[in-house]
Protein backbone atom coordinates (compact mmCIF):
# COMPACT_ATOMS: atom_id res chain seq x y z
CA UNK A 1 0.00 0.00 0.00
CA UNK A 2 0.97 3.69 -0.62
CA UNK A 3 1.56 5.84 2.23
CA UNK A 4 1.53 9.43 1.02
CA UNK A 5 -2.29 9.88 2.48
CA UNK A 6 -2.88 9.09 6.60
CA UNK A 7 -5.52 7.05 6.70
CA UNK A 8 -8.88 8.63 6.33
CA UNK A 9 -10.23 10.34 10.00
CA UNK A 10 -13.82 9.85 8.91
CA UNK A 11 -14.64 6.66 9.95
CA UNK A 12 -16.31 4.35 13.16
CA UNK A 13 -17.94 1.40 14.46
CA UNK A 14 -20.05 -1.13 12.38
CA UNK A 15 -23.39 -0.94 13.99
CA UNK A 16 -25.06 -3.76 15.84
CA UNK A 17 -22.30 -6.01 15.54
CA UNK A 18 -22.39 -6.07 11.48
CA UNK A 19 -19.75 -7.25 9.36
CA UNK A 20 -18.76 -7.18 6.20
CA UNK A 21 -21.07 -9.35 3.73
CA UNK A 22 -20.72 -6.89 0.03
CA UNK A 23 -18.75 -4.67 -1.72
CA UNK A 24 -19.69 -1.72 -3.24
CA UNK A 25 -18.00 -0.30 -6.13
CA UNK A 26 -17.38 3.68 -6.99
CA UNK A 27 -15.62 5.62 -9.39
CA UNK A 28 -14.23 8.76 -7.68
CA UNK A 29 -15.92 11.62 -10.57
CA UNK A 30 -12.30 13.62 -9.90
CA UNK A 31 -9.87 14.74 -11.97
CA UNK A 32 -7.10 12.43 -10.51
CA UNK A 33 -6.10 10.01 -8.00
CA UNK A 34 -4.34 13.52 -5.82
CA UNK A 35 -7.82 15.07 -5.53
CA UNK A 36 -10.03 12.34 -4.97
CA UNK A 37 -7.49 10.92 -1.95
CA UNK A 38 -7.40 14.94 -0.71
CA UNK A 39 -11.23 14.59 -0.28
CA UNK A 40 -11.58 11.45 1.67
CA UNK A 41 -8.85 12.03 3.95
CA UNK A 42 -10.53 15.52 4.20
CA UNK A 43 -11.82 15.30 8.21
CA UNK A 44 -14.68 18.52 6.91
CA UNK A 45 -15.96 16.43 3.94
CA UNK A 46 -17.57 13.63 6.22
CA UNK A 47 -16.84 10.86 3.24
CA UNK A 48 -14.18 7.84 3.48
CA UNK A 49 -13.93 4.57 1.75
CA UNK A 50 -11.48 1.30 2.78
CA UNK A 51 -9.70 1.59 -0.82
CA UNK A 52 -8.54 3.98 -3.63
CA UNK A 53 -7.32 2.81 -6.84
CA UNK A 54 -5.32 4.64 -9.78
CA UNK A 55 -5.73 4.46 -12.64
CA UNK A 56 -2.44 3.19 -13.15
CA UNK A 57 -3.13 0.56 -10.42
CA UNK A 58 -1.79 2.13 -7.10
CA UNK A 59 -3.67 0.93 -3.56
CA UNK A 60 -4.05 3.09 -0.99
CA UNK A 61 -5.91 1.64 2.21
CA UNK A 62 -7.95 5.03 3.93
CA UNK A 63 -10.43 2.76 6.57
CA UNK A 64 -9.16 -0.49 7.96
CA UNK A 65 -11.71 -2.78 6.72
CA UNK A 66 -13.16 -4.13 10.32
CA UNK A 67 -14.02 -0.34 10.56
CA UNK A 68 -17.08 1.43 9.15
CA UNK A 69 -16.01 3.70 6.18
CA UNK A 70 -18.41 6.65 5.38
CA UNK A 71 -18.82 5.76 0.96
CA UNK A 72 -22.18 4.41 0.53
CA UNK A 73 -24.99 7.33 1.55
CA UNK A 74 -28.41 6.48 1.59
CA UNK A 75 -29.89 3.62 -0.01
CA UNK A 76 -30.90 0.16 0.45
CA UNK A 77 -30.26 -3.05 -1.01
CA UNK A 78 -31.50 -6.68 -0.84
CA UNK A 79 -33.47 -5.12 2.38
CA UNK A 80 -30.59 -3.49 4.14
CA UNK A 81 -30.57 -0.47 4.66
CA UNK A 82 -27.40 0.62 6.50
CA UNK A 83 -24.91 -0.29 3.51
CA UNK A 84 -21.87 1.17 5.54
CA UNK A 85 -21.99 -1.28 8.45
CA UNK A 86 -22.33 -4.03 5.89
CA UNK A 87 -20.42 -3.28 3.72
CA UNK A 88 -16.57 -2.93 2.18
CA UNK A 89 -15.88 0.47 -0.27
CA UNK A 90 -13.56 0.23 -3.13
CA UNK A 91 -13.13 3.49 -4.83
CA UNK A 92 -11.96 3.95 -8.41
CA UNK A 93 -9.92 6.97 -9.56
CA UNK A 94 -12.65 7.94 -12.84
CA UNK A 95 -13.99 10.70 -14.07
CA UNK A 96 -17.00 8.99 -14.77
CA UNK A 97 -16.13 9.48 -18.56
CA UNK A 98 -13.35 7.57 -18.53
CA UNK A 99 -12.62 3.49 -19.84
CA UNK A 100 -10.90 1.87 -16.59
CA UNK A 101 -7.31 0.91 -17.63
CA UNK A 102 -6.18 -2.05 -17.69
CA UNK A 103 -3.72 -1.51 -14.36
CA UNK A 104 -6.57 -0.74 -12.89
CA UNK A 105 -9.09 -3.59 -12.89
CA UNK A 106 -5.81 -6.04 -12.52
CA UNK A 107 -5.57 -4.44 -9.75
CA UNK A 108 -9.16 -4.43 -8.71
CA UNK A 109 -9.49 -8.23 -9.10
CA UNK A 110 -6.72 -8.98 -6.76
CA UNK A 111 -8.18 -6.85 -4.24
CA UNK A 112 -11.56 -8.80 -4.50
CA UNK A 113 -9.99 -11.39 -4.41
CA UNK A 114 -8.71 -10.60 -0.68
CA UNK A 115 -11.43 -9.07 0.08
CA UNK A 116 -14.23 -11.80 -0.36
CA UNK A 117 -11.86 -14.44 0.60
CA UNK A 118 -11.26 -12.99 3.70
CA UNK A 119 -14.74 -11.99 4.81
CA UNK A 120 -16.80 -14.76 2.74
CA UNK A 121 -18.20 -12.44 0.46
CA UNK A 122 -20.37 -14.15 -2.04
CA UNK A 123 -19.58 -12.72 -5.94
CA UNK A 124 -23.58 -11.55 -6.41
CA UNK A 125 -22.66 -9.40 -3.39
CA UNK A 126 -20.69 -7.06 -5.13
CA UNK A 127 -22.52 -4.05 -6.51
CA UNK A 128 -22.15 -0.89 -7.69
CA UNK A 129 -23.49 2.49 -5.81
CA UNK A 130 -26.24 2.99 -8.62
CA UNK A 131 -27.41 -0.17 -7.47
CA UNK A 132 -28.01 0.30 -3.58
CA UNK A 133 -29.15 4.13 -4.85
CA UNK A 134 -30.43 4.51 -8.31
CA UNK A 135 -31.74 8.29 -7.51
CA UNK A 136 -28.34 9.57 -6.08
CA UNK A 137 -25.70 8.04 -7.95
CA UNK A 138 -24.36 6.62 -11.34
CA UNK A 139 -21.06 5.16 -10.49
CA UNK A 140 -19.02 3.05 -11.66
CA UNK A 141 -21.44 3.33 -14.40
CA UNK A 142 -21.84 1.93 -17.95
CA UNK A 143 -18.33 1.69 -18.60
CA UNK A 144 -17.46 -0.15 -16.28
CA UNK A 145 -16.78 -4.28 -17.09
CA UNK A 146 -19.18 -6.09 -14.81
CA UNK A 147 -18.69 -8.96 -17.36
CA UNK A 148 -15.01 -9.23 -16.69
CA UNK A 149 -15.32 -9.50 -12.83
CA UNK A 150 -18.37 -12.15 -13.47
CA UNK A 151 -16.00 -14.45 -15.80
CA UNK A 152 -13.44 -14.85 -12.45
CA UNK A 153 -16.14 -15.01 -10.09
CA UNK A 154 -15.38 -11.72 -8.51
CA UNK A 155 -18.51 -10.05 -9.96
CA UNK A 156 -22.16 -11.20 -10.73
CA UNK A 157 -23.03 -10.03 -14.70
CA UNK A 158 -25.33 -13.65 -15.64
CA UNK A 159 -26.33 -13.72 -19.78
CA UNK A 160 -29.38 -14.18 -20.47
CA UNK A 161 -33.07 -13.16 -21.46
CA UNK A 162 -35.88 -14.58 -19.54
CA UNK A 163 -39.88 -14.12 -20.02
CA UNK A 164 -41.48 -10.97 -20.65
CA UNK A 165 -42.75 -10.03 -17.08
CA UNK A 166 -43.21 -6.54 -15.46
CA UNK A 167 -39.89 -4.92 -15.11
CA UNK A 168 -40.82 -3.48 -11.26
CA UNK A 169 -40.93 -6.83 -9.66
CA UNK A 170 -37.87 -8.37 -11.49
CA UNK A 171 -35.79 -4.98 -10.11
CA UNK A 172 -37.73 -6.01 -6.55
CA UNK A 173 -36.15 -10.00 -6.55
CA UNK A 174 -32.59 -8.45 -7.37
CA UNK A 175 -32.67 -6.36 -5.27
CA UNK A 176 -33.23 -2.75 -6.30
CA UNK A 177 -34.74 -0.44 -3.96
CA UNK A 178 -37.24 1.68 -4.23
CA UNK A 179 -36.87 4.55 -6.43
CA UNK A 180 -38.48 6.48 -9.47
CA UNK A 181 -38.87 4.06 -12.05
CA UNK A 182 -36.76 5.41 -14.58
CA UNK A 183 -33.76 5.75 -11.98
CA UNK A 184 -34.34 2.07 -11.27
CA UNK A 185 -34.16 1.14 -15.05
CA UNK A 186 -31.08 3.66 -15.56
CA UNK A 187 -29.09 1.70 -13.24
CA UNK A 188 -30.33 -1.65 -13.93
CA UNK A 189 -29.11 -0.80 -17.50
CA UNK A 190 -25.63 1.16 -16.33
CA UNK A 191 -24.63 -2.65 -14.75
CA UNK A 192 -26.71 -5.23 -16.95
CA UNK A 193 -27.77 -3.76 -20.18
CA UNK A 194 -25.35 -1.16 -20.66
CA UNK A 195 -25.85 0.00 -24.24
CA UNK A 196 -29.66 -0.25 -24.05
CA UNK A 197 -31.29 3.92 -23.90
CA UNK A 198 -34.62 5.15 -24.00
CA UNK A 199 -38.34 4.49 -22.53
CA UNK A 200 -38.22 0.74 -21.42
CA UNK A 201 -38.51 -2.30 -23.65
CA UNK A 202 -39.40 -5.46 -23.85
CA UNK A 203 -35.37 -6.48 -23.80
CA UNK A 204 -35.29 -4.94 -20.26
CA UNK A 205 -37.88 -6.68 -18.76
CA UNK A 206 -36.59 -9.93 -20.38
CA UNK A 207 -32.90 -9.32 -19.48
CA UNK A 208 -34.29 -8.25 -15.85
CA UNK A 209 -36.67 -11.55 -15.20
CA UNK A 210 -33.14 -13.57 -16.72
CA UNK A 211 -30.96 -11.40 -13.90
CA UNK A 212 -33.39 -11.87 -11.00
CA UNK A 213 -33.89 -15.78 -11.76
CA UNK A 214 -29.79 -16.07 -10.90
CA UNK A 215 -30.26 -13.60 -8.23
CA UNK A 216 -32.50 -16.29 -6.65
CA UNK A 217 -30.51 -19.38 -7.38
CA UNK A 218 -27.22 -17.58 -5.67
CA UNK A 219 -29.19 -16.69 -2.95
CA UNK A 220 -30.28 -19.98 -2.86
CA UNK A 221 -26.95 -21.67 -2.37
CA UNK A 222 -25.63 -18.77 0.10
CA UNK A 223 -28.76 -17.85 2.16
CA UNK A 224 -27.20 -15.80 4.54
CA UNK A 225 -26.00 -13.41 2.15
CA UNK A 226 -28.46 -11.56 1.43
Amino acid sequence: MQARWTPSPNFGQRRDGARPSMIVLHYTGMRDAEAALDRLCDPSAEVSAHYVISPSGEVWSLVQEADRAWHAGAGSWCGIADINSHSLGVELVNTGAQPFPEPQMRCLEALLTSMMERWNIARHQVIAHSDMAPERKEDPGPRFDWRRLDRLSLGFCPDGMGDDLPLAGSLDAIGYPEADADKRLQAFRFRFLPTAQGPEKEADRRRADAVAAAFRAARRDQPKSC
